[in-house]
């Protein structure tokens, strides 16, 4: 199936007309359940390779936290055909780069090569999950390297915990309760059987999308994909069955201390809809509007204007199950948490009970659609959209229908989000404090 659409994105404040854009894609499915998206754009001689799987953080082994982020690094240990500690080394060699990530919902795992070098990109993903080599010496070594990260970006990091404090706060039943990166203790317990069985089941073609995006010819590429993903086994059908949240019905207070941090904070956490919701998207032009910018209504009043604040900072943490909306502020001179938190829900109040200005909704809407753009502005871009649309939405031709969801939105919807689910009892408030006061209570 091929899909063309033109898209066109406005300029920022004036109104003009911005360039237009297309996303053109082919997708289909191997006899093994990979999902194959291509997109050709033979404007530069580059090609991104990616591999998404849907499995992320939330998705535990035997009730132990981590798994997905472990793979993460593990998956470039090597394999039957990629000595130990060479993945790099090819890519950097044949002129590329690479990365993944890992969310709480998927794994995401590209390359970037002069499109000369598009079959190697398919061999080494062919290879990742065909072959990969998972032995107990590869464990151990990517155990420490995943406990160097956790010491470096949240142990030792200032605020490096204050997301977990929040979602353990905001979940009872649901995994998201746990961090993504998870706990230590569990992957020091697992068994190098337990690696396997957690590879065997998520790493799989019918389990994951493989998008290839940009200087490519499509005949010659399906060929390949074919010739490298194709004999690959299905695997079992991933099934999920997560527990429901009840909903919050009064504030949850909580407290937390960080030994890395001088200043306290503050954190307003609410549960809300998964990102496949409308309102989702809604609460992302809320973000905007609390603290986007100089001229956002938190950082102009607690910042610029009442200097009570060193920072503020709104923002939807878009999931599949759930999302989080958080709200966070650090005090400045005589202001206290507890002043922060009167004064952030005054501008929510706000939002909740009237609409907001044409000129400020119009403002919105322009960040809207030039994020849009931005987004799919490269190759490497639209491979991220692309895999995410299917994968994670269920429509790949997202990609080119997402801008069509924030124009959508009215001023209306604005509050009718707000008063739904940004209450003062619908909440969770966070006292993140430094670790000496701890003492004192």
């Amino acid at each position: 199936m091929i899909n063309k659409i033109k898209l066109s994105a406005c300029a920022l404040l004036l109104g003009a007309t911005g360039f237009a854009q297309e996303v053109e894609f082919t997708e289909y499915d191997l006899d093994n359940g990979l999902h194959v998206v291509l997109h050709q754009d033979n404007t530069a001689p580059v090609v991104t390779t990616s591999v998404m799987y849907h499995v992320g953080g939330k998705d535990q082994q035997n009730g132990k936290t981590g798994f997905a982020h472990f793979f993460e690094h593990l998956l470039f240990e090597g394999t039957e055909n990629i000595p130990n500690g060479k993945w790099f080394e090819i890519v950097s060699s044949n002129g590329g780069s690479n990365n993944a990530n890992t969310s709480n919902d998927r794994t995401y795992y590209y390359e970037v090569f002069p499109s000369n070098n598009l079959e190697l990109g398919l061999w080494m993903e062919s290879e990742r999950m065909m072959h990969p080599i998972i032995k107990q010496k590869g464990v151990d070594t990517q155990n420490e390297v995943v406990k160097e990260e956790r010491r470096l970006r949240v142990d030792n990091s200032p605020y490096g915990n204050l997301l977990q404090a929040v979602s353990s706060n905001l979940f009872v039943n649901h995994p998201y309760k746990h961090p993504n990166i998870g706990y230590m203790e569990d992957l020091d317990a697992s068994t190098l059987e337990e690696f396997k069985q957690y590879f065997e089941k998520y790493y799989v073609p019918n389990n994951a999308v493989l998008v290839v995006a940009g200087d490519i010819d499509i005949s010659k590429t399906k060929k390949m994909i074919k010739d490298y993903f194709g004999p690959i086994p299905k695997g079992e059908a991933v099934t999920r069955d997560y527990a429901k949240e009840e909903p919050i019905k009064q504030q949850i207070n909580a407290t937390a201390y960080d030994a890395n941090i001088q200043l306290p904070a503050t954190v307003l956490g609410y549960r809300t809809p998964a990102f496949t919701e409308k309102d989702s998207y809604v609460l992302n032009m809320i973000s905007d509007y609390l603290s986007d910018g100089n001229s956002s209504k938190l950082y102009k009043k607690l910042v610029d204007e009442q200097k009570q604040a060193l920072a503020v900072q709104a923002f939807n943490l878009e999931q599949e199950d759930y999302g989080m909306y958080l709200i966070f502020a650090i005090p400045q001179g005589e202001a206290t948490l507890e002043m922060l938190n009167t004064e952030m829900e005054e501008e929510i109040a706000k939002i909740r009970t009237e609409l907001i200005s044409e000129k400020d909704f119009q403002k919105l809407q322009n960040k809207a659609e030039n994020g849009y753009v931005n987004s799919n502005s490269s190759v490497a871009g639209i491979a991220n959209s692309l895999a995410s649309s299917y994968l994670l939405y269920g429509d790949t031709n997202l990609v080119n229908e997402e801008i069509n969801i924030y124009r959508s939105i009215t001023r209306e919807d604005i509050k009718r989000v707000a008063s739904e689910y940004l209450k003062p009892n619908q909440r969770v408030v966070v006292e993140y404090l430094p670790k000496a006061e701890e003492a004192k209570q």
